[in-house]
């Protein structure tokens, strides 16, 4: 256990989008999704909601990855690895409310302790989660909510409308997100969670590419990965080079490999013997000679 200091670290946003279904979720994930990478090549939806993702095919040539039928969280999990294998910079999953309803019925048709059987669910969906947050891409899912009718006045009249209740998904699973967005009917969006604190008591908006691209200036600000492997570089004793370990251990994984080279560096100079560089004097007479 060792204390370090504070430091913000660069960072891929996980973010999620919840609402009803027709509240412009996929298309609201897509506008962010360009503005967070500027490129829709760079741009994957693992579509979970009959092709609906194709439907918006002239913003861009993003990319599609179709599951029929098959929304099992170690589906998803592959899913995810393929688009990171495939160097795709933004991971759009719509929906993850899909793998919920999967478990769900798994839960259901399981004989035994309803209690204990979900000692066989909780460990899949976990895995699926900790695949998203630790994934090395931007990722965006959408998650559909609940929905429930109540009445307001519109020109004098009490009409009903359409209102998101609860996300179809696990409770507490907006802790999992740095960000997460709620949007109603009209489009419009507004924070209920949001720990980079752009979006914190502003009034609701429609999300466009300049809301990507504000996350994504807040991602890039501080520590990167490449700036802590100049500082192993340039390390100059096995203290040094321990320091910057442990002040980075979310890091360790990924650079161990240059710690370990730079440790073996280090370990070598100190064996090398050390050449003393001042000059003998001999004397002749009342001359004296510099001699090797």
């Amino acid at each position: 256990m060792n204390l370090r200091q504070s430091s913000k670290k660069q960072a891929k946003i996980k973010l999620a989008l919840q609402g009803c279904a027709g509240s412009g979720k996929t298309y609201s994930a897509l506008l962010l999704a360009h503005g967070l990478c500027n490129d829709w090549t760079k741009i994957a939806v693992i579509d979970s909601e009959n092709g609906s993702a194709d439907l918006y095919a002239h913003l861009g040539t993003y990319n599609v990855l179709n599951l029929s039928e098959n929304f099992t969280p170690e589906t998803y999990i592959e899913a995810i690895k393929v688009c990171e294998d495939a160097g795709i910079e933004v991971i759009i999953i719509d929906s993850i409310s899909q793998c919920w309803d999967y478990l769900l019925e798994y839960h259901a048709n399981l004989q035994g302790n309803s209690f204990t059987n979900w000692q066989k669910v909780t460990p899949r969906i976990n895995a699926f989660m900790q695949k998203i947050l630790q994934s090395r891409s931007h990722v965006i899912c959408t998650m559909r909510c609940k929905q429930d009718y109540v009445l307001s006045e519109k020109n004098g009249k009490m009409v009903p409308e359409k209102v998101g209740l609860k996300a179809v998904m696990r409770d507490g699973i907006d802790y999992e997100f740095t960000i997460v967005f709620d949007i109603n009917m009209k489009h419009q969006a507004i924070a209920s969670k949001d720990r980079t604190a752009l979006f914190v008591n502003k009034p609701e908006f429609i999300i466009t590419p300049t809301t990507g691209q504000a996350i994504l200036d807040w991602c890039n600000e501080g520590v990167n990965i490449e700036m802590i492997k100049s500082k192993i570089n340039q390390a100059k004793t096995i203290e040094e080079l321990t320091s910057i370990y442990h002040a980075y251990p979310e890091w360790n994984i990924q650079l161990s490999s240059d710690f370990t080279t730079k440790r073996v560096q280090l370990q070598e100079a100190m064996k090398q013997p050390s050449i003393n560089y001042q000059p003998n004097f001999t004397r002749y007479g009342n001359n004296a000679t510099t001699t090797c």
